[in-house]
């Protein structure tokens, strides 16, 4: 748009699209409304990708997934009211998985601000404790210049997310080009890798080289901070026993001589050294309380909040974790540790030898433990696994081990249901080459799965496996042990709903299996569903009375 002075015009809406653009953003997932179409209008100028959805909750999990799968902050664009509290689960819930990702919302008009206006609420009061950055957007001027500010803030440190609210005249609003900030991509940002202090680096690195029973955890910001490959050479350099966590899962191959899986707890309480890499000493962790008492424990951490936080630590460092983990392979040195890396693989083939009954059983009800299995047989070298679930899932971990980095998702410690469907639809937009499979409880599927007919119209084919037990059972264990089965069965029994004619209803493919024989038969027609561009459902009827070790023994809560 121009005046009669052929001085160029730009709205808002097209200066929020160009600072998308700068960021590489691909793609928004967004659920329509009146306070944001002129972000459209933008999008679709700048050549971004306009993914919508049933459901505004999905849109932000589904940019949450897109950064997991990236390595770039996903964006959401939801609407006033609304649109912006169903979206605010899906920011919590990268909050705590410190994923980096912008949720922009919509607002009223500055015209109309505190008269009762449609859909008018306080979204930046709500948004700022479950966000690294949230504000309002004042002028059309700042718009473009707005929404790097809040990218920014989204890799400052720890990664997670930020949110932007702007009012519907700002964006509709059209001011001369020349009056805006627009960054220009690779010009309005500094590299995030920064280093811990080298003194400590040296301190780690002489720890290490000496210790003779050491172990590594890596957790999700290996993943997320593009730390991979740091991590696995880290590993190598300094061959030390490696326990994979969250997203980092896949880093290290299954049957990787460094890549441990099944003994954890007797490593924890084994080794002399252990080295916590990106990940927080929260209830997955016992809070460090399972930790050797006398071990030397190293953290390394993005975050400096975290270092040290629910357990004293011997040595913290905060920095970057690839650069770091690579500056103390660097100042290390390897040290013989046959005889231990011996006793723990002894172990991990004895503690699958010890589960391999209840991994093949025939019984029916079919286990979950059996389900898990099979899915980990299905699994091909390139399958992204998405878990979203209680105890089905929970279980799945025991025996699904993906095959490359990025090939595990889950929601992280938040514990949020119902984000297997959105992570899916980003997983398989910013992958089309690669297979989704998404493995899920009939209660967390419930919550969002109405968008599988999204997996139809966005031509994104989606194998999707159920385990249906028709209940909430991990909540449901804990009821009947304090409660008995009077009181224990109240508010966590759900309908039988037959999932695979759901899938039929949206133009998708569905199957049904009650026996635990038909499991891999099922599985193998729905890839060939989804190889021709069908999204498949496999719907599997498991016991109900089959628990998860750590729901028996209520370690969430511990």
């Amino acid at each position: 748009m121009s005046t009669g002075t052929n001085e160029q015009m730009i709205t808002g809406g097209e200066l929020v699209a160009k600072a998308l653009k700068a960021e590489g953003v691909e793609v928004i997932y967004t659920l329509c409304g009146g306070h944001i179409i002129d972000i459209y209008n933008g999008c679709l100028n700048e050549g971004i990708k306009i993914i919508d959805v049933r459901h505004e909750e999905v849109a932000s999990h589904a940019a949450d997934g897109y950064a997991r799968m990236t390595g770039k902050p996903g964006c959401a664009v939801v609407t006033a009211g609304p649109g912006t509290t169903h979206a605010l689960t899906g920011v919590a819930n990268a909050f705590r998985a410190e994923i980096p990702m912008l949720l922009i919302g919509g607002q009223s008009s500055l015209t109309q601000h505190k008269m009762g206006s449609l859909q008018d609420l306080p979204h930046v009061d709500m948004m700022q404790p479950i966000t690294k950055f949230a504000a309002t957007v004042m002028s059309t001027e700042r718009c473009a210049d707005m929404v790097s500010m809040a990218f920014r803030e989204t890799r400052n440190g720890s990664f997670g997310p930020s949110f932007l609210e702007i009012p519907r005249d700002i964006l509709d609003s059209s001011i001369p080009l020349s009056k805006a900030v627009v960054p220009e991509t690779g010009k309005y940002s500094a590299s995030s890798k920064t280093l811990a202090d080298p003194v400590d680096v040296q301190k780690a690195a002489d720890i290490i080289s000496k210790a003779e029973r050491p172990c590594i955890l890596l957790g999700q910001q290996v993943w997320t901070s593009q730390s991979t490959q740091d991590a696995v050479d880290f590993v190598r350099n300094m061959d030390i026993p490696a326990y994979l966590n969250g997203s980092a899962r896949g880093s290290l191959p299954p049957g990787d001589p460094h890549h441990f899986h099944r003994t954890r707890r007797n490593a924890f309480t084994k080794s002399d050294c252990i080295i916590i890499v990106g990940t927080p000493f929260d209830f997955r962790m016992g809070y460090g309380k399972r930790l050797n008492p006398n071990a030397t424990v190293i953290q390394i951490d993005m975050d400096y909040r975290t270092v040290g936080k629910n357990r004293d630590i011997s040595l913290g460092l905060v920095g970057h974790i690839g650069t770091t983990l690579k500056a103390i392979s660097e100042a290390g040195s390897k040290k013989d540790r046959s005889d231990w890396f011996k006793e723990l693989r002894a172990g991990e083939e004895a503690a699958l030898e010890k589960l391999m009954p209840t991994f093949t059983t025939d019984k029916s009800p079919i286990s979950p433990y059996r389900v898990a299995w099979e899915l980990n047989q299905f699994l091909n070298d390139d399958t992204i696994y998405i878990g979203d679930g209680g105890d089905v899932v929970t279980i799945s971990a025991q025996a699904v081990q993906p095959r490359q980095p990025g090939a595990w998702m889950d929601p992280g410690p938040l514990g949020t249901l119902g984000v297997g469907v959105p992570y899916a639809l980003a997983a398989k937009i910013a992958a089309p080459e690669k297979e989704v499979l998404l493995y899920c409880g009939d209660g967390a599927f419930s919550m969002t799965g109405m968008d599988f007919e999204a997996f139809v119209r966005h031509k994104a084919p989606v194998l999707t496996v159920i385990g249906n037990n028709s209940a909430q059972n991990q909540i449901r264990f804990g009821q009947i042990m304090k409660y008995g089965e009077d009181k224990g069965n109240v508010g966590n029994l759900l309908g039988d709903v037959n999932f695979d004619e759901f899938a039929k209803i949206f133009g998708g493919h569905g199957e049904a299996v009650r026996e635990a024989k038909d499991i891999q038969p099922a599985l193998q027609r729905a890839r060939e569903a989804v190889k021709s561009g069908i999204p498949a459902i496999v719907n599997i009827w498991v016991d109900k009375e089959e628990f998860a070790p750590g729901t028996k023994n209520q370690t969430m809560y511990k």
